[in-house]
């Protein structure tokens, strides 16, 4: 690379180029001087009355305007050779010295021509203000620094010496090291930077760039020798670690760089022995295990060791508080209820069996379900917001008879749930009941208005071994109800003659496995819309059947029975052969959106039943969408993973389906082979009034954005929930009963055809979200 002499530097000419190339950057820190210079000259003006001022203040101000065109019309990126470079620095060098006098001339007059206290402080600031930005902007040009010192600068030692008095003299003598000073500095920012670069550029030293790039991992690493004792780590190790520097941890053991942590208050020794030896096995095994350690500070770090080549093993760690943190916000959004705080239904389910197979299996627990007695025409006459305030007052009562025996939950509406873990007989169940009814029955007052409350409960007691958390709200439900038709206000204990509700289960388990098997199901489509124009783009199959006697049964049903009975494996793969027939008969680019459960990822089966009904129906992969749940991901990550991975080399989309419903790890979202997350209609419930539901929709969008996924939200039903999601969500799909009920296949075929699919509503929906 040949040398460019540039103001007393030999440099070579790529650094020289892109040092000029750095003047005509960020142009608008001139314009904004330039205007500062322009008042300041015009506040002088107007406080002393001289009109030299306003000349002078329009002189500088034209001058950096002046400037400041001239260096937009020079686009920096055009500056590539040689050449270029130095025509662009002599007209950068003109165009500074006119401002530059411009701003000296303006300092002399006011130091020493038409002298007073406020024009000299003002001269002063103009200058010094100016002065800071000489070396700081003009490094690139040492030619440009020095005429900038002189004209800027200069002038005030001139004015300050031409005073004629000692001191004012001296002052002015002072003021010269500055500009040496200045030029000195841009010097010193010039060498440094092409020290760096030309650093940068030797190839040879390898061990400095490696150090570099060691030091600049976000990852702590350290790595072991032969002899299992460290001979590379980087500065994050150490500071992690507490160390300070890096040649601290050289040549200690893996036990003892634990035990530093262990001294330094980090963690514990008893989690220093778990530590080395969770790590001591990934490293015979190199199977890269992943360990994930919470220090007493609140810190979280994700430890991960890989046995290397040359008998070399490697450990890194990183800090994954707020991955961590994150996760668990999520988590608890999933897990609690919003207005209450108190646990889901889902959780409470997670709680119950825990209880339950902990203890003592004969002794007696209880479960009973307390609903609010009319509490829709509170809603109706009082609003929302003072039902919502009667329901979490109501949550107030009953956390305070919470214990390590009693868990209670909030299933949603105004339904209630409470777990007694241990009781004596039915007579103790009835006593804690009565305290609660008496305890919930005092008068609250919400927003100004004084209510009481009044609630019917259904309780079922049984000994642990005998019950399921499922089973037992299913009996508590009976008696609610049967407690709801004797008049309210009162709780009913189950009774066995209750239980014709069971027996009707077994029934439709019977009528269930008939029609599966004679095949009679039939499938629906719900139109999922594209929010950019409202148009169809997918639908989702749905799974549909009307029994001969009791009519149309609801899958909210007859799925969780055919799970019961394992034949939801079979219900899936009739709705997919379905589906894909019904869907090549659409026109393009119309898809189809199938559902697998769990138990279909049990065997690799699945793949090829999708393969199989992309081929006889002759539906191009691409139209296909495979909806998973994180149930599904759960019971097995790994051979799930497998399959999905697999079903997607097909060519068909993977969408983790209901995300938010369950554990809702942010992990599932970059390690999963998915293309699109449909987030669960219970994160659209509270949008329209609480804000935090809002932001907590917005940021899972947003981050599932950033990892390319499409994003759908079910459960759309409100066009004041449409408008939120298109101002402020804006996510890619929409799905919901706002725009419309399922429809059978040949409705959704005869609506492809048609020029608008929606006809007048999709205005309708249009204006309602533009609005």
């Amino acid at each position: 690379m040949p040398a460019v002499k540039h103001s007393k530097d030999t440099i070579p000419e790529d650094v020289y180029v892109g040092f000029v190339r750095s003047l005509f950057l960020d142009p608008g820190i001139l314009l904004i001087g330039a205007c500062c210079h322009g008042l300041i000259g015009l506040l002088v003006y107007l406080k002393s009355g001289h009109s030299i001022y306003l000349g002078l203040s329009a002189l500088m101000l034209c001058a950096g305007i002046c400037r400041y065109v001239a260096m937009r019309g020079v686009e920096a990126s055009s500056i590539t050779d040689l050449r270029t470079a130095i025509a662009r620095e002599r007209f950068y060098i003109l165009a500074g010295t006119v401002q530059g006098t411009a701003v000296g001339l303006f300092a002399l007059v006011a130091i020493y021509f038409l002298p007073d206290e406020f024009s000299e402080v003002a001269a002063i600031g103009v200058v010094m203000g100016g002065a800071i930005t000489i070396a700081g902007r003009n490094y690139g040009s040492r030619t440009m620094v020095a005429i900038l010192s002189l004209t800027v600068i200069g002038p005030i030692a001139i004015g300050l010496m031409l005073k004629g008095e000692f001191y004012t003299f001296t002052l002015g003598l002072f003021i010269i090291p500055f500009m040496i000073i200045t030029m000195k500095m841009a010097d010193l920012v010039r060498v440094t930077l092409f020290t760096a670069i030309s650093q940068e550029k030797k190839a040879t030293k390898l061990a400095q760039r490696f150090d570099r790039a060691l030091n600049t991992m976000t990852h702590g690493l350290v790595m072991l020798g032969p002899d299992s004792r460290v001979i590379v780590a980087n500065a994050e190790a150490a500071e992690l670690i507490g160390l300070g520097k890096t040649d601290r941890l050289i040549g200690r053991s893996l036990k003892a760089l634990l035990l530093r942590g262990a001294a330094g208050g980090l963690i514990s020794r008893r989690d220093c022995s778990f530590i080395e030896a969770q790590l001591t096995l990934a490293l015979r095994e190199g199977c890269g295990r992943k360990l994930l350690v919470t220090l007493t500070n609140g810190r979280c770090l994700e430890f991960s060791a890989r046995e290397g080549s040359d008998e070399l093993s490697v450990i890194t760690f990183e800090d994954v508080t707020s991955r961590v943190q994150a996760e668990e916000k999520i988590r608890t959004m999933a897990r609690y209820d919003n207005l209450t705080g108190l646990p889901n239904r889902a959780y409470f389910h997670e709680i119950v069996a825990e209880c339950m197979v902990t203890g003592d299996r004969e002794r007696l627990c209880a479960l009973a379900i307390f609903d609010l007695d009319d509490f829709k025409s509170i809603n109706d006459t009082l609003g929302h917001p003072v039902g919502d305030g009667l329901i979490y007052a109501i949550a107030e009562k009953l956390a305070f008879f919470a214990d390590d025996d009693v868990k209670i939950s909030r299933f949603g509406g105004d339904e209630f749930v409470i777990y007694f873990d241990r009781i004596e007989d039915e007579n103790h169940l009835g006593m804690l009941l009565d305290g609660i009814f008496e305890g919930l029955q005092e008068e609250v007052d919400v927003a100004g208005h004084a209510l009481r409350a009044q609630f019917s409960a259904g309780a079922v007691f049984l000994p642990v071994s005998y019950g399921d958390a499922e089973g037992m709200i299913v009996k508590a439900d009976l008696a609610l109800y049967e407690a709801k038709e004797t008049g309210k206000n009162s709780w009913r204990l189950f009774e066995a003659t209750m239980d014709a509700a069971f027996r009707q289960k077994q029934m439709l388990k019977a009528d269930l496995r008939n029609a599966v098997q004679a095949e009679t199901l039939r499938v629906v489509f719900q139109p999922i819309i594209d929010i950019k124009n409202m148009s169809v783009v997918t639908c989702e199959a749905l799974c549909r059947w009307d029994h001969p006697e009791l009519g149309a049964v609801s899958p909210g049903v007859f799925i969780p029975l055919a799970e019961e009975m394992g034949i939801i494996s079979d219900i899936s793969i009739q709705v997919l052969k379905t589906a894909c027939e019904e869907c090549a008969k659409w026109p393009e680019p119309i898809g189809v959106s199938v559902n697998l459960s769990a138990r279909d990822f049990r065997t690799a089966g699945i793949v090829d039943h999708v393969r199989d009904a992309l081929v006889n129906s002759g539906l191009p992969p691409h139209r296909l969408e495979v909806e998973v749940t994180e149930t599904a991901i759960l019971d097995d990550k790994l051979s799930t993973r497998i399959y999905l991975e697999q079903i997607r080399g097909l060519g068909v989309q993977i969408a983790l389906d209901d995300f938010g419903t369950g554990y809702s790890s942010l992990s599932y979202l970059h390690t999963l082979p998915l293309d699109k997350v449909k987030i669960d209609r219970s994160f659209l419930q509270d949008i329209t009034s609480d804000d935090r539901s809002l932001e907590l929709l917005c940021g899972i969008v947003s981050l599932s954005r950033k990892l390319g996924l499409t994003i759908t939200i079910e459960g759309v039903e409100t066009f004041e929930q449409l408008k939120l999601l298109s101002s402020r969500v804006k996510p890619d799909l929409l799905q919901g009963f706002l725009f419309g009920a399922a429809l059978s296949a040949s409705g959704i075929e005869a609506m492809s055809k048609t020029a608008v699919p929606f006809g007048e509503d999709i205005s309708r929906l249009k204006f309602f979200a533009g609005r």
